[in-house]
This record gives structure tokens, C-alpha cells and sequence, in this order.
């Protein structure tokens, strides 16, 4: 993630006296989404960790699934 020193300003939108919009670069915008899928991911790490584990034995797995070649 580059530093806050070397980013550009942010261009703000006013419309009607209020602000309506930010403009921001295109990496800065990329690393937003980055951060938000971080966080989603850790979302559903966290909601996957409360539920037990369940196994399955390697048989009962394949006689499920489907051979690809």
C-alpha cells in the first residue's frame, strides 16, 4: 500500500452547497476494494470458525463426487 505523503489529493464534488462525490485515483480506489474484500474475507473466516468442523471419510467423498478425466 503506497503512504499517505505520496497520494493525491482528493477532489471533493459539491452540489447545491453539499458535498456529493470524492474523486480519487484509480490505485487509490483499487486499494479500497482490496481492503473491503480483507474485511468481508475475514467476515466469513470468522462466521466459518464458530461452526464445528465436520469430516467426512475419504470414501463417502468420492463415491459423491464426480471423476473429471
Amino acid at each position: 500500500m503506497r503512504s499517505r505523503a505520496r497520494r493525491k489529493p482528493l477532489q471533493v464534488v459539491v452540489k447545491d452547497g453539499e458535498l456529493s462525490a470524492v474523486i480519487l485515483g484509480i490505485e487509490e480506489y483499487r486499494e479500497l476494494l482490496e481492503r473491503l474484500e480483507d474485511v468481508e474475507d475475514l467476515k466469513v473466516l470468522e462466521q466459518m470458525r464458530k461452526r464445528p468442523l465436520r469430516f467426512k471419510r475419504l470414501d463417502a467423498f468420492l463415491a459423491e463426487s464426480s471423476p473429471r478425466v
